[in-house]
């Protein structure tokens, strides 16, 4: 049985809370609208804050099927929507021709009869799954092309999808949708009109220190502080090709935790930073002198932070 959509904001932020996703006030209000209405949510943001994220949190919070679309450069209707089983449609037709039973007009509507459609992802998420309406997840639609992402204005529209041989098929209810981008390029204002939108940030510290401890609960304490401290140190500089993001955050705690490190220092800093940095030039940057005044800046403010809490 599928739960019942949450009804107010504050129930959408603990459901979220639920599955350790520690979302802010506006956040949780555009995806209360977008429950409420009917209408998808488009979410933009850098690649690693937690995006895609909320889609698998809604599935498995509502119990209701995931259905992910990953975006790429030449995806095409084949792929995302249907395509015929051109392979069991020959095999029809041997057979009917070998057994003097072909009646073309016959033979055509049976071969392009449901049973010789394989179902992509977004024909699959109009479907009536007797869990409810699925979660469809469209993601990094920015690696799409642009015929592609007009070809989802009638989807998201209507949720409906026009197949030539068969007619229009549309959904008994329609599916929750949440689409993300990186923002690699802009998306058409006529796509983002049939959505509400959101811009998912990075965490302030707060948030992202709540984030690793629900987490990783067996990180250091400490550990977790400077880390976090650490990575928003690196979100002010301009210079960084690729800023790290609340998922690298996770995996250096996590990997710092299998080390036995319990507080940061230059040497550690140099040997794991590949964990949080994923370009050479940066690490190279970052590395050595760079690192080592950026721990003892944090260990200061961290000292004087805790010495004005006690």
């Amino acid at each position: 049985m599928t739960s019942r959509l949450p009804d107010t904001i504050d129930a959408v932020h603990d459901l979220l809370k639920a599955a350790d996703y520690v979302a802010d006030r506006s956040l949780a209000t555009v995806l209360f609208l977008s429950l409420k209405m009917g209408r998808p949510l488009f979410l933009e943001g850098e690649a690693g804050v937690g995006k895609t994220e909320i889609a698998k949190v809604l599935a498995d919070q509502l119990d209701r099927p995931l259905i992910r679309l990953q975006c790429y450069e030449g995806l095409d209707v084949s792929s995302a929507v249907y395509e015929w089983n051109y392979a069991r449609q020959m095999i029809e037709i041997r057979l009917a021709e070998a057994t003097d039973s072909a009646d073309k007009d016959t033979l055509g509507a049976d071969i392009f009869s449901e049973k010789f459609l394989i179902k992509r992802p977004l024909l699959k998420a109009l479907e009536d799954t007797g869990q409810g309406a699925p979660v469809l997840l469209i993601d990094e639609l920015d690696r799409t092309d642009e015929p592609f992402e007009a070809y989802l204005l009638e989807v998201l529209s209507d949720f409906q999808i026009t197949i030539p041989e068969l007619g229009t098929i549309a959904a008994k209810e329609a599916p929750i949708v949440i689409i993300t981008s990186n923002r690699t390029r802009e998306i058409h204002d006529a796509l983002k009109r049939r959505c509400l939108y959101h811009w998912v940030d990075y965490p302030d510290a707060a948030r992202e220190k709540e984030i690793i401890s629900r987490k990783l609960p067996g990180a250091d304490i400490r550990l977790s502080e400077q880390i976090v401290a650490f990575v928003q140190k690196l979100r002010e500089d301009p210079a960084l090709f690729k800023l790290p993001g609340i998922a690298e955050s996770l995996d250096w705690t996590n990997a710092l935790t299998e080390l036995n490190v319990v507080s940061l220092d230059p040497d550690v800093i140099n040997d794991t930073l590949g964990v949080l940095l994923k370009y050479q030039d940066d690490i190279i940057k970052i590395q050595g002198s760079e690192a080592a005044a950026l721990i003892e800046q944090i260990n200061a403010e961290l000292e004087q932070s805790n010495g004005t809490q006690k």
